[in-house]
């Protein structure tokens, strides 16, 4: 089965060709800049055909540019026809409480993703209209929608509620659904193979320019960092993660801001930007070994909020036995893992300091051998989480493992 993955974006298209059940990943790529004057394609060929073609050209909206990939697939031989393409397999971030599973995409199914535009309005207007554009280019395939928040869904009440009237939950759906779910389960299932055991109390870390974890017992998501929207939580590259609702109004009553202003604050210009003048970690890292105070503060402030959520899901959990580095920032960033990982021995968390800092690729383990609870980096795979339940939706087979 030729599984086409998708992952749409306001001014992006980022896609994966993934040969199921093999697993094989057949090509890459990402359409940038799209509806601006330079638009780019980088697309990359893997196997008998390996090859990796740039291009630049006028791309004014999302179906110009699904249109430019499915040339491209042809012309680098990936596929002979869009016929070849057996299913597309969409990143939906918001599913709200409507899909707890992946979904077969329908007019009615597309409906609800409209619904739920308020709750995501940065990400599902994209992934909406990367479904519409993808029926028409791709029109025999099955086009199916795999949502961020389905693996969140198994939070009991206790974890996802919030306190306040309660006529907001019944009424308008307000509540913690959490985001990154894709990734939070491809690594903790990949964790529950490596301990070789299904009865796990895990923690997963997803650390990228968004940020989050979750607490995961015996494979099932019962508490996650992130709420309503994507903000709440870690420090994250532009976002403020959790903050103290009385600076809001402080904003708008005493310092004269629009609640647009405030949203903007942060959302775009908090985390790790506002506090170094920089969202991509590795420039924050060189400023910190330069000397520059606000660097080294921030990333001592990013390490001591990842902690806090290690105690508190620890306790959630009532016991431990891995946490899991994964994203951009957890799979590549020593000074990272040992600033967090380095102050846990209460809970019996142990870092080899020469394991961290010798690295790896795929999963490996930077604990001590005695460690009572693992310290595990596993690469994310989002595309291929996302191509497992594909097919396992129209085949009817466990997406497990």
């Amino acid at each position: 089965m030729n599984v086409f993955v998708i992952n749409s974006g306001s001014s992006s298209i980022k896609y994966q060709l993934i040969r199921m059940p093999q697993a094989e990943t057949v090509c890459s790529g990402i359409v940038e800049r799209i509806g601006l004057d330079e638009s780019e394609i980088t697309h990359k060929v893997f196997g008998e055909h390996a090859n990796v073609v740039k291009r630049e050209m006028v791309i004014k909206d999302h179906a110009a540019g699904l249109t430019e990939v499915a040339k491209l697939l042809r012309e680098t031989h990936v596929i002979n026809d869009p016929k070849d393409i057996d299913a597309v397999g969409h990143r939906a971030v918001h599913g709200g409480e409507s899909f707890a599973s992946t979904m077969l995409i329908s007019d009615a199914v597309k409906e609800k993703i409209k619904k739920l535009f308020p709750l995501a309005p940065l990400h599902n207007p994209p992934n909406y209209l990367g479904m519409e554009v993808a029926e028409k280019i791709f029109p025999t395939a099955k086009q199916v929608a795999v949502f961020d928040t389905a693996f969140h869904q198994s939070m009991p009440p206790v974890a996802f509620r919030m306190a306040i009237p309660n006529s907001f939950y019944k009424e308008h759906g307000i509540r913690a659904y959490g985001f990154h779910g894709t990734s939070h389960k491809y690594v903790s299932e990949q964790a529950i193979q490596y301990l070789k055991r299904k009865d796990t109390k895990i923690i997963t870390i997803h650390l990228g320019n968004g940020c989050s974890m979750s607490a995961i017992r015996d494979g099932k998501c019962i508490d996650t960092s992130m709420g309503l929207g994507p903000m709440n939580g870690l420090i994250m590259g532009t976002r403020t993660g959790d903050i103290d609702q009385s600076v809001i109004f402080h904003l708008v009553s005493q310092l004269g801001y629009s609640l647009d202003d405030v949203n903007n604050i942060l959302n775009k210009k908090s985390g790790m930007l506002g506090l170094t003048g920089f969202s991509d970690m590795r420039d924050v890292k060189a400023a910190r070994q330069s000397g520059d105070e606000d660097a080294t503060l921030a990333y001592e402030m990013y390490a001591y909020h990842i902690r806090k959520y290690i105690g508190m899901y620890a306790a959630v959990l009532n016991g431990l036995d891995a946490i899991i580095f994964t994203g951009g920032v957890g799979e590549n960033d020593v000074l990272t893992r040992s600033l967090v990982a380095s102050r846990l021995q209460f809970f019996g968390i142990h870092l080899d300091e020469k394991k961290n800092e010798a690295g790896g690729k795929g999963l490996f383990e930077i604990s001590t051998p005695t460690s009572p609870v693992k310290i595990l980096v596993i690469q994310t795979n989002e595309e291929l989480e996302i191509a497992k339940q594909c097919h396992a939706l129209l085949t009817g087979k466990s997406a497990q493992g």
